[in-house]
């Protein structure tokens, strides 16, 4: 199986940020296709019932009702079909040993939710450009009359 260089799965239990995110990578990145998943154990069931391709990147939550964001980590690392697949762990907390289990467990990278939509488009425009190749050809300045 290989990976779709096209595809997103956001991994958030809360439908609001979920839409909001979604909204931030549309901003830059309107040709990326966006599955949204709510909780930890669709993940891994959407995963173990792929039989083409696997999305390009995983953003995931930590804190989510149920199954946490980290032990889904830790079981798709532990899987050989789809450990390489990067996961961008993406989360409200704040706290150091969050961040040190999600790096010790195989997450890609580890950021905090940001406050405003501004630093939102811009975390999801870095994320394209640095996980999924999309480098953008960079823009003339604009001429001055």
């Amino acid at each position: 199986m290989k990976s779709n260089s096209q595809l997103i799965y956001i991994v958030d239990d809360d439908p609001d940020d979920r839409q909001i995110i979604l909204d931030a990578f549309l901003e830059k990145s309107p040709q990326i296709d966006y599955v949204f998943i709510e909780n930890a154990e669709t993940l891994l069931e959407s995963l173990y019932s792929t039989d083409l391709e696997f999305p390009a990147l995983i953003l995931l939550d930590l804190n989510m009702p149920g199954m946490l964001g980290l032990h889904a980590l830790k079981e798709i690392r532990a899987n050989k079909q789809f450990s390489q697949i990067p996961i961008i762990v993406l989360t409200t907390s704040t706290l150091l040993q969050d961040r040190k289990t999600s790096y010790e467990l195989g997450a890609s990278c580890f950021l905090r939710k940001p406050d405003s939509f501004g630093e939102l488009i811009e975390i999801t425009d870095s994320i394209v450009k640095l996980w999924l190749h999309e480098y953008h050809e960079p823009q003339p300045p604009a001429e001055k009359n």
